[in-house]
């Protein structure tokens, strides 16, 4: 197709020139302009007969004053503000407010907290891995990367310097051990090393309190960050307030105009005391349900599969359904009749010859859905928390639930001590609790501690969290957890779980040792029901 060409003057062209990547095809992205402004220009949009780079210039340009491709400053973030309010009153705040995105880094940030910012679905995050990056060296001014609070007393602080202590001595031994038990074969030294040093840290990260402090960054829109920035503002986390307020600040320099009602007594205000009363009800009831004290049950790692919704036969007549001109109804009567194998096949041939984990089989997938409830330590929780595409619930951590001990870390010669960690950081959530300060008595806690949490998913999903979780080059805690429910999943649909080929079944001890483990306590369960 010839695509039509608008003329502009040669003024004209000039002036859409900084802030449009073309000025003649049918595609152009938008550049050199504040949030707040692209927002509004997509808004007015839906309702102006034109284009965009001729309804820039008749209700825009003007109020740009040549700010051209110049970074961004206040009193442009002014003028974006105010044109906001005068032509697109009436437009909805919510549509709007998707249509601009910020950069915001958080540096400093604890553990806990990186679980309150990553809890938003419609953003993009990344974090420090505590993987990857050691522990054991000082913060720029002096101390252990840990949050603090005074008013905690010294006992809180004396016990997160031992624990990063203990795991700043135990990191040389584990390497060394690690250099031993692993010697280099074929690839180059510095590989080796590096994969050397990622075992000891894989090993010891359980050992690092859910106070150590990391850096993120994240990318979302307004309204996102408006979501946000209400939980973390109704938060009972005093880090978590603080955290708010400055979020909030930076990003009222950015896109000042898609932030503004968070602090509206009848807007922002009224929400955060909703979301504020709603986490109250629950507690409440839980109290009167007799629901809020541990029954001693389930404590060991475990993964077990709580309802499914749907059938193989649902699914198949759904991967139909876009290529069909009949009803689902229809569908599913004429898939009810085939014999399983042939149902298996024909699910078989719709997902297609995968060559990459990447390729994933249509929406139809998402047919069948499967709420799984997990018992694994922290560290395994916060890498598989971090996906969008389902529903993520947990309870609080408490020492409850107890911690393992790598075995490994027998023949490193570091077991004791690390032991020794682990009762010293429950005493420490104790005394907290004790002190009536439970809302930040997790910080105390090792990431080595047990968390119990459910996962919500359909199998597309599953399908995408079980093969990347399952990979060789994952921790064995998270590994363990994606291998049971793939295995769980192929109980019950075969097919389903046939489709995931990219599973990496592939074992090392570690592994072995915690899947023995979940399925052991998930034998125990099944008989006590």
């Amino acid at each position: 197709m010839d695509y039509p060409v608008e003329q502009f003057s040669e003024s004209e062209r000039e002036a859409l020139a900084p802030h449009f990547t073309n000025i003649d095809a049918p595609v152009f992205a938008l550049v050199n302009l504040p949030e707040t402004v692209k927002g509004a220009l997509f808004a007015r949009y839906s309702r102006y007969p034109g284009t965009l780079r001729r309804l820039y210039l008749e209700e825009f340009a003007g109020d740009m004053e040549g700010a051209a491709a110049a970074a961004f400053d206040g009193a442009e973030g002014e003028r974006a503000a105010a044109l906001y309010k005068r032509i697109f009153l009436g437009y909805g705040d919510d549509s709007v407010a998707q249509l601009g995105g910020v950069h915001i880094a958080c540096e400093w940030v604890s553990n806990v907290l990186t679980k309150v910012l990553q809890r938003g679905r419609l953003a993009a995050y990344l974090e420090q891995s505590t993987r990857y990056i050691a522990y054991d060296g000082p913060m720029p001014g002096g101390g252990y990367r840990y949050w603090r609070d005074p008013e905690l007393g010294p006992e809180y602080a004396r016990t997160m310097d031992h624990l990063f202590e203990t795991y700043s001595e135990s990191l040389p031994l584990v390497e060394a051990w690690a250099a031993e038990r692993f010697p280099r074969g074929d690839e180059p030294e510095a590989a080796h090393a590096r994969s050397i040093r990622a075992k000891a840290l894989d090993l010891l990260r359980g050992l690092l309190p859910a106070a150590s402090l990391s850096h993120m960054g994240i990318y979302a829109t307004g309204q996102s960050y408006e979501q946000l920035l209400l939980h973390l503002m109704g938060s009972p986390l005093p880090e978590a307030r603080e955290f708010g307020r400055q979020i909030l600040g930076e990003l009222q320099k950015v896109i000042p105009s898609f932030v503004a009602r968070v602090e509206k007594p009848d807007r922002g205000g009224e929400w955060a005391t909703f979301l504020t009363e709603r986490e109250s009800a629950a507690r409440q009831i839980t109290r009167r349900l007799g629901l809020d004290r541990s029954r001693g049950e389930g404590t060991a790692p475990s993964v077990r599969l709580l309802s499914v919704e749907g059938s193989e036969e649902d699914l198949l007549a759904a991967m139909l359904f876009e290529a069909s001109a009949v009803s689902e109804r229809e569908a599913r009567d004429a898939v009810r009749v085939l014999p399983p194998d042939e149902r298996a096949t024909l699910i078989g041939e719709l997902v297609g010859d995968r060559v990459n984990r990447r390729h994933r089989p249509g929406r139809g997938f998402e047919a069948v859905r499967y709420r799984f409830e997990i018992v694994s330590d922290y560290g395994a929780f916060r890498d598989l928390q971090r996906h969008r595409m389902l529903t993520v619930q947990w309870q609080s951590l408490t020492p409850g639930l107890g911690a393992g001990v790598p075995e490994e870390l027998e023949d490193a010669g570091v077991a004791d001590a690390y032991r020794g960690a682990l009762d010293r950081s429950r005493s420490e959530y104790e005394r907290l609790v004790e002190i009536d300060r439970p809302e930040v008595a997790p910080y105390a806690l090792c990431l080595g501690f047990r968390i119990r949490y459910v996962l919500d998913m359909n199998a597309r999903a599953a399908m995408h969290l079980i093969e990347l979780r399952s990979g060789r080059e994952g921790h064995p805690a998270y590994r363990a957890v994606a291998h049971e429910l793939h295995a769980q999943i192929a109980a019950v649909h075969p097919a389903i779980a046939a489709a995931m080929s990219f599973v990496d079944r592939d074992t090392e001890p570690r592994l072995e040792r915690i899947l023995s483990e979940i399925r052991t306590q998930a034998r125990a369960g099944a008989g006590s029901r």
